[in-house]
Protein backbone atom coordinates (compact mmCIF):
# COMPACT_ATOMS: atom_id res chain seq x y z
CA UNK A 1 0.00 0.00 0.00
CA UNK A 2 1.22 3.47 -0.86
CA UNK A 3 2.07 5.65 2.16
CA UNK A 4 1.00 9.28 2.29
CA UNK A 5 2.99 11.96 0.49
CA UNK A 6 4.63 13.40 3.62
CA UNK A 7 6.20 10.00 4.45
CA UNK A 8 7.62 9.65 0.96
CA UNK A 9 9.02 13.20 0.96
CA UNK A 10 11.19 12.30 3.98
CA UNK A 11 13.34 9.98 1.85
CA UNK A 12 13.54 11.87 -1.46
CA UNK A 13 16.14 14.37 -2.57
CA UNK A 14 15.72 17.31 -4.91
CA UNK A 15 18.21 18.79 -7.34
CA UNK A 16 17.57 22.01 -9.25
CA UNK A 17 19.20 23.34 -12.39
CA UNK A 18 18.55 25.77 -15.20
CA UNK A 19 15.97 24.53 -17.64
CA UNK A 20 15.68 25.20 -21.33
CA UNK A 21 12.61 26.41 -23.11
CA UNK A 22 10.55 29.56 -22.78
CA UNK A 23 11.17 32.19 -20.14
CA UNK A 24 13.33 34.75 -21.88
CA UNK A 25 16.21 36.13 -19.81
CA UNK A 26 14.73 34.41 -16.78
CA UNK A 27 15.83 31.01 -18.18
CA UNK A 28 19.50 31.92 -17.81
CA UNK A 29 19.18 33.20 -14.24
CA UNK A 30 16.72 30.97 -12.41
CA UNK A 31 17.05 27.26 -11.63
CA UNK A 32 13.50 26.18 -12.38
CA UNK A 33 14.18 22.60 -13.53
CA UNK A 34 13.62 20.14 -10.68
CA UNK A 35 14.96 16.60 -10.48
CA UNK A 36 13.56 14.35 -7.77
CA UNK A 37 15.81 11.46 -6.67
CA UNK A 38 14.24 8.49 -4.90
CA UNK A 39 16.16 5.53 -3.50
CA UNK A 40 13.93 2.48 -3.17
CA UNK A 41 16.27 0.87 -0.62
CA UNK A 42 15.93 3.88 1.73
CA UNK A 43 12.13 3.69 1.70
CA UNK A 44 11.55 2.27 5.20
CA UNK A 45 7.77 2.28 4.72
CA UNK A 46 7.87 -0.41 1.99
CA UNK A 47 8.24 -4.09 2.83
CA UNK A 48 11.05 -6.10 1.22
CA UNK A 49 8.50 -7.70 -1.10
CA UNK A 50 7.21 -4.29 -2.23
CA UNK A 51 10.76 -3.01 -2.76
CA UNK A 52 11.56 -6.03 -4.90
CA UNK A 53 8.37 -5.56 -6.94
CA UNK A 54 9.23 -1.88 -7.50
CA UNK A 55 12.77 -2.73 -8.59
CA UNK A 56 11.49 -5.30 -11.08
CA UNK A 57 8.75 -3.11 -12.54
CA UNK A 58 10.83 0.08 -12.63
CA UNK A 59 14.10 -1.54 -13.78
CA UNK A 60 14.15 0.52 -16.99
CA UNK A 61 13.81 3.78 -15.03
CA UNK A 62 16.47 3.08 -12.40
CA UNK A 63 20.08 4.18 -12.83
CA UNK A 64 23.14 2.02 -12.10
CA UNK A 65 22.94 2.85 -8.38
CA UNK A 66 19.27 1.89 -8.15
CA UNK A 67 18.00 5.48 -7.92
CA UNK A 68 14.79 6.65 -9.56
CA UNK A 69 15.05 10.08 -11.20
CA UNK A 70 11.92 12.10 -11.97
CA UNK A 71 12.45 15.37 -13.85
CA UNK A 72 10.13 18.28 -14.53
CA UNK A 73 10.89 21.49 -16.40
CA UNK A 74 7.51 22.25 -17.94
CA UNK A 75 6.72 25.28 -15.78
CA UNK A 76 8.69 28.49 -15.27
CA UNK A 77 8.30 28.17 -11.52
CA UNK A 78 10.55 25.91 -9.45
CA UNK A 79 7.74 25.30 -6.96
CA UNK A 80 5.32 24.14 -9.67
CA UNK A 81 7.98 21.86 -11.15
CA UNK A 82 8.68 20.43 -7.68
CA UNK A 83 4.98 19.68 -7.17
CA UNK A 84 4.83 18.13 -10.63
CA UNK A 85 7.77 15.79 -9.85
CA UNK A 86 6.12 14.71 -6.59
CA UNK A 87 2.87 13.99 -8.46
CA UNK A 88 4.78 11.99 -11.10
CA UNK A 89 6.61 10.00 -8.40
CA UNK A 90 3.37 9.13 -6.63
CA UNK A 91 1.87 7.92 -9.94
CA UNK A 92 4.99 5.86 -10.75
CA UNK A 93 5.03 4.24 -7.30
CA UNK A 94 1.30 3.51 -7.43
CA UNK A 95 1.65 1.83 -10.83
CA UNK A 96 4.75 -0.05 -9.68
CA UNK A 97 3.05 -1.50 -6.61
CA UNK A 98 -0.04 -2.76 -8.45
CA UNK A 99 -0.22 -6.53 -8.53
CA UNK A 100 -1.53 -7.76 -11.84
CA UNK A 101 -4.34 -10.25 -11.47
CA UNK A 102 -3.66 -13.68 -12.88
CA UNK A 103 -5.61 -14.34 -16.05
CA UNK A 104 -8.33 -16.91 -15.66
CA UNK A 105 -8.40 -19.28 -18.61
CA UNK A 106 -11.92 -19.61 -19.93
CA UNK A 107 -13.38 -22.59 -21.74
CA UNK A 108 -14.53 -22.32 -25.32
CA UNK A 109 -18.35 -22.34 -25.26
CA UNK A 110 -20.11 -25.43 -26.63
CA UNK A 111 -22.08 -23.33 -29.14
CA UNK A 112 -18.84 -21.97 -30.63
CA UNK A 113 -17.40 -25.48 -30.98
CA UNK A 114 -20.62 -26.72 -32.63
CA UNK A 115 -20.69 -23.78 -35.02
CA UNK A 116 -17.06 -24.40 -36.02
CA UNK A 117 -17.76 -28.08 -36.68
CA UNK A 118 -20.92 -27.23 -38.67
CA UNK A 119 -18.96 -24.76 -40.83
CA UNK A 120 -16.25 -27.37 -41.30
CA UNK A 121 -18.81 -29.97 -42.41
CA UNK A 122 -20.46 -27.48 -44.76
CA UNK A 123 -17.13 -26.60 -46.37
CA UNK A 124 -16.33 -30.30 -46.70
CA UNK A 125 -19.66 -30.88 -48.50
CA UNK A 126 -18.98 -27.95 -50.83
CA UNK A 127 -15.54 -29.31 -51.75
CA UNK A 128 -16.92 -32.82 -52.16
CA UNK A 129 -19.43 -31.47 -54.67
CA UNK A 130 -16.59 -30.07 -56.79
CA UNK A 131 -14.93 -33.48 -57.25
CA UNK A 132 -15.17 -35.39 -60.51
CA UNK A 133 -17.51 -38.32 -60.34
CA UNK A 134 -15.85 -41.70 -60.62
CA UNK A 135 -18.03 -44.35 -62.39
CA UNK A 136 -16.00 -47.48 -61.71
Amino acid sequence: MLPDQSEILKVVGFKTSRSGGKGGQNVNKVSSKVELIFNIDDAYFFSEDEKQRLKEKLAARLDSEGLLHVVSQEDRSQLLNKQRTIFKLMAILKAGLEVQKARKATKIPRAVKEKRLANKAQLSQKKEGRRKLNFD
